[in-house]
């Protein structure tokens, strides 16, 4: 089927030393027809079809040699460079002098002789630059044989080394100058064996040391990730113990004990004669304060404390220890604002004792106890801020006869809903006054007027007003108030108290035979001071002479047709209704 095909491809001949071109490169036996200069067909035989290129001196395939039947050649592997100062080996010059490719510059030492391989497991490192050991050389094509000659038998011994064509592998050649055979390209090629050790005893990159290297690097990592998570369980072990750990600083114990002035001082002494009294009559109810007056468990509060107990009300009393007991009214006087309770069957009780409300100057430090909004034993400070302060409350009922006049003590120690009836302490742990009422952002009011809180101005009933009416009170079950005997025109705008036209029910303004009468007081006469201090009004004038007792002598300027006149007055005594 090939009959007639170029047979340019055919297997090579015996090399010959000295091939027809004489130029020592090997190749087939000669073709008779052939010029031996050019290896073109002649005339001298029968006409050869000339190939379509010149053979290729490399033996490259399929150009030159060896064919497609040969075997590949031998993988080359690229030797490293020697250190800096390591001689490089390679091949000889060829007889002309020209080095061949890849051969060391003049002056470097020649190639060394063949290297046979060493074992598989024979250790070494590649130098820099170091060459291949083991490397096949490429020579020269021979001339093509004849296309129509039979294939002579395939040679596979190499040509002289002295006559071998510039190479362009990096194996070495053998000492210079030649010498020594060596085995051929193609015959001693075996696919299946191992790569062929290189000069410095290294096996094939990739054996050895880099998995050992790729062994250590997991172990590394194994360790890292190792070491890592314990101590990552450490750290937190630590964290946790210094957290349970912490301590902060803190100021050791000391003694509970306290100045006897000091607020807590005060509040220590006076707390356990301070109740808290729960208000239940009809449909109303209410919360307030009061305080032990005595042994025999009076005591004393506000009227508008126990007002919504009427007759038929309950009481209950909370002392500052938690007992519970039930109490009954004594005697109130809405005038005063001022009321007495009982209780029974309690022992151990604390009476707080009576200051002197006289002796209270402005700026004196005060300490309020109560149960605002019900909150029992709650402790407040503060000063007193004013004296004489003339207040009203009341006047609910529209009759006035539910009007207090109360020439109080005002404090800025904060008094709130429920503070109603609890003492006010001077710095001796004594009463001085009794709260009573506040005046709140909403305006003027009575007791806890508004609901609104303390805004720092609180009132409360002067001690000495309040032991003389508690005494009547426990007494006799009636308050007696201090009177003049003349009707007020209480719409009266100018400055002072003037007296009216007409008394209540039809009766002269001025009472016949009281007071007033006495002293020369007339109808339209205008009331302007009580013993120097002025007066502005109806409700200054009611206060002041609720400051006395009845029988307490006063001296009173009015102002009658222009002029000022000065009278002196003994007060008489009315009682509560």
């Amino acid at each position: 089927m090939d009959e007639g095909k170029p047979k340019w491809w055919s297997r090579p001949g015996p090399a010959d030393p000295a091939g027809p071109s004489g130029d020592g490169y090997g190749g087939g036996a000669a073709d008779p027809g052939a010029d031996p200069g050019t290896g073109h067909a002649t005339d001298r035989g029968p006409e050869r079809q000339v190939p379509l290129h010149d053979p290729d001196r490399y033996s490259t395939p399929p150009y030159g040699e060896p064919g497609p039947w040969a075997p590949a050649p031998p993988v080359q592997h690229p030797g490293t460079t020697p250190a800096h100062g390591v001689p490089l080996q390679g091949p000889a010059a060829p007889p002309d002098g020209t080095p061949a490719h890849g051969t060391p510059a003049h002056g470097v030492p020649g190639p060394a002789a063949p290297v046979t391989a060493p074992p598989r497991d024979s250790p070494g490192t590649l130098g820099h630059g170091t060459p291949l050991a083991g490397t096949p050389r490429y020579d020269r094509a021979p001339a093509p044989a004849s296309y129509d000659a039979a294939p002579p038998p395939y040679d596979t011994s190499p040509p002289p080394y002295d006559s071998a064509p510039p190479r362009h592998d990096m194996g070495p050649a053998g000492p210079a100058g030649g010498g020594g055979a060596e085995p051929g390209p193609w015959g001693r090629y075996d696919p299946w064996a191992q790569a062929p050790l290189q000069q410095t005893g290294a096996g094939p990159h990739g054996a050895g040391k880099p998995r050992a290297r790729r062994g250590a690097l997991v172990g590394v990592l194994v360790l890292g990730v190792v070491a890592g998570m314990i101590g990552g369980v450490v750290g937190a072990n630590l964290e946790a113990r210094r957290a349970v750990q912490v301590e902060l600083p803190q100021a050791g114990t000391e003694a509970k004990g306290r100045a006897p002035d000091s607020v807590a001082g005060i509040a220590a002494r006076s707390l356990p004669g301070v109740v808290t009294l729960h208000v239940r009559g009809g449909s109303d109810q209410g919360t307030g304060t009061g305080f032990v007056l005595d042994g025999r468990g009076h005591i004393l509060t506000n009227n508008h404390v126990v007002e919504p107990a009427g007759s038929g009300g309950e009481i209950s009393v909370t002392f500052s220890g938690g007992e519970v007991a039930a109490a009954q009214v004594v005697g109130r006087d809405a005038g005063y604002d001022l009321a007495v309770v009982k209780v029974s069957g309690v022992s151990g009780l604390k009476p707080l004792p009576l200051g002197n409300s006289d002796n209270v100057q402005v700026g004196d430090p005060v300490v309020a106890i109560g149960a605002p909004f019900d909150l029992a034993n709650t402790v407040t400070s503060g000063i007193i801020s004013a004296k004489e302060r003339p207040i009203t409350a009341g006047g609910e009922k529209g009759d006035g006869s539910d009007i207090s006049y109360v020439d109080a003590l005002q404090t800025d120690a904060p008094i709130n809903p429920g503070n109603s009836g609890g003492p006010l302490m001077d710095s001796r742990a004594r009463v001085i006054g009794i709260n009573s009422a506040i005046r709140s952002a909403e305006g003027a009011g009575g007791p806890e007027s508004g609901q609104a809180g303390s805004i720092g101005l609180g009132f409360a009933i002067p001690v000495n007003q309040g032991k003389r009416v508690a005494e009547e009170l426990i007494n006799t079950g009636k308050a007696t108030h201090p009177i003049i005997g003349v009707t007020l025109d209480m719409d009266f705008t100018g400055d002072g108290a003037r007296v009216g036209t007409e008394g209540n029910d039809g009766a002269p303004p001025v009472t016949v035979g009281g007071p007033g009468q006495k002293a020369g007081i007339r109808s339209g006469d205008v009331i302007t001071e009580v013993d120097g201090q002025r007066v502005h009004s109806g409700e200054e004038l009611i206060v002041k002479i609720r400051a006395h007792r009845p029988g307490d002598r006063l001296q009173l300027t009015l102002e009658r047709g222009g002029q000022e006149k000065k009278v002196t007055l003994v007060l008489g005594s009315a009682r509560s209704g």
